[in-house]
């Protein structure tokens, strides 16, 4: 899942319609301004308290072992307090959601609508506030972190339109009988555990929780501990549109704790998660193997994405639209754009423009109106950094900018690192092969198309992949020949970014997802239930 790029946000009207604004009116409009910093005021005023979990209708604290939040932008601001679920709490949250099960799963597809077309107004109207704690909580810039829960908003209305246009997944059959009706309906499994990661901490929660409670199933969810404060907001959402006490649950802590006693559950009808490939994989073995039976394991895990740029390309807005996918979000999201292939005639012109505008990127606090790159999420982010930016030195890289860590002035008590571009390495070489979920870009270049299709599909991973070509002919075989999930082509405003729901199903292939049908798309839902024929003779 990405947030959402220029082109995207450019089709909804501006504030002086009543919609939505765009990324360009929420960069000029004042009065868009203005409502970030005074929810960013008003979100100060909230730092520093101590947060229950949520079991049925119950807040659940433990004994004093909580984790302490601390946001990267400044480690010495303390957002808040979490709890530690400890075993016996999990497995009660478990048996809570268990409990709650048969009355939701015969909730109408109506109700459930109405449900979430209130949950999609309640977001609406807290837009800025959430998008702030979402900056401070894991450094997403101000436009990120507004695009971010925009889109949240759309996939309430996107989905709850495909539940009333397919009345809740009813399908009339066929039978050779004539006495016979049948239908095929889609039943909910049970109770899933749902395990989200922190970069988008709000869309990437949504699409598992929702995904599963909007097909009457019932959820017991716990967020990466960095985004817990965002995780807590998007439950008490959940509750405030009208799910009952015990259909969502809400945990904290570590997720060690959480991933066994959920895999070994015989509770647990499915897992959702969305991770890095090695966690994903661990949970997908030990929830195979500790189960009776097949049970669905819904995953998306990351990725290695390409982006190729031909002679025919279009430099400004290929240098424009690989700048943006690298370093939006300061390279921590799962469709971020990490290697590019460059055709040899047109690699100086396009390399130079690149690191020309990569140069200008502004590196701060990511609540300030003109910083595009925040912090990335933590030290061991900044460790993994200075790693691979010494290791590629070491086996004769050329660091064509960046490669830095930013620890004076204002930027001292966070984690910030400079945006960097590597080049001079083999197309072998690890950091074209490794997801280092950071603002770092390797290049190399090639001579026949052919030659960076390879190299580009030579990947355990496949979720998004891009090209930069003004010939029709190398757009179309393009997407003939590439192995991934979702493939742009010319897109300046995010080569490898900005899938939308309605728009683009985020959909992983190979090492990158586990089912093959992709959220924001029209078969995701789908994936949180299974089928029953359903015959009467009359």
């Amino acid at each position: 899942m990405s947030s959402v790029s220029t082109e995207q946000m450019s089709r909804n009207a501006g504030p002086a319609t009543g919609q939505r604004p765009t990324y360009v009116s929420i960069a000029s409009d004042e009065s868009i301004h203005h409502k970030f910093a005074v929810a960013v005021e008003s979100l100060r005023k909230e730092f520093g308290r101590h947060h229950p979990m949520h079991i049925g209708d119950k807040e659940v604290f433990t004994d004093g072992d909580e984790i302490e939040l601390r946001s990267p932008v400044d480690r010495r601001i303390v957002m808040g307090m979490f709890p530690k679920a400890t075993k016996e709490q999990v497995q009660q949250a478990i048996a809570v959601a268990n409990e709650a099960f048969p009355s939701w799963s015969c909730t109408s597809y109506e109700e459930r609508v109405r449900i979430f077309r209130r949950a999609a107004d309640i977001l609406e109207q807290r837009v800025f506030h959430i998008a702030a704690l979402t900056s401070y909580e894991v450094g997403k810039s101000r436009l990120e972190a507004l695009a971010e829960v925009y889109e949240v908003v759309d996939w309430f209305r996107y989905y709850c339109d495909q539940l009333e246009a397919t009345e809740g997944f009813l399908t009339s059959m066929r039978s050779p009988v004539k006495s016979e009706k049948c239908v095929s309906v889609l039943k909910p499994y049970g109770t899933w555990a749902v395990i989200s990661p922190f970069n988008f901490p709000v869309a990437l929660a949504n699409n598992m929780c929702a995904g599963a409670l909007m097909m009457a199933n019932t959820v017991v969810f716990k967020p990466a501990s960095a985004a817990a404060y965002s995780g807590l907001k998007l439950y008490e959402i959940y509750r405030e549109a009208g799910i009952p006490a015990g259909v969502v649950n809400f945990m904290t802590g570590p997720g060690q704790v959480f991933g066994d006693v959920v895999t070994a559950s015989p509770d647990i009808a499915g897992v959702a998660f969305v991770g890095s490939k090695e966690v994903g994989c661990s949970l997908q073995k030990q929830f195979t193997e500790r189960q009776p039976y097949t049970k669905p394991f819904i995953s998306e895990m990351g990725s290695k994405n390409p982006v190729i740029v031909t002679d025919e390309a279009d430099i400004e807005k290929a240098a424009m639209g690989v700048m943006k996918g690298v370093f939006g979000y300061q390279g921590q999201k799962c469709s971020a754009t990490s290697r590019v292939y460059v055709q040899k005639g047109v690699a100086k012109a396009f390399t130079d423009m690149l690191v020309t505008k990569t140069k200008e990127l502004r590196v701060g606090n990511p609540v300030s109106k003109d910083v595009f790159m925040g912090p990335v999420v933590d030290a061991k982010a900044v460790n993994t950094f200075n790693e691979w930016v010494t290791k590629t030195k070491a086996d004769g890289a050329r660091i064509l900018c960046g490669g830095n860590v930013l620890s004076s002035g204002d930027l001292a008590h966070g984690f910030y690192v400079e945006p960097t571009v590597i080049a001079g390495l083999t197309p072998d070489h690890p950091i074209f092969r490794e997801e280092l979920f950071l603002p770092v870009l390797a290049l190399a270049e090639y001579e026949r198309f052919d030659d960076a299709l390879r190299m580009a599909n030579d990947t355990e991973y496949g979720l998004t992949a891009g090209v930069f070509s003004e010939d029709k002919a190398e757009i179309e075989h393009f997407f003939r020949k590439i192995q991934f999930g979702v493939c742009y082509a010319n897109r300046a405003g995010g080569a490898t970014t900005g899938a939308w729901p309605g728009a683009q199903a985020f959909v992983g292939w190979k090492a990158s997802g586990t089912t093959g049908k992709g959220v924001l798309g029209p078969h995701y839902l789908q994936g949180f239930a299974r089928e029953q024929a359903q015959t009467v003779v009359e």
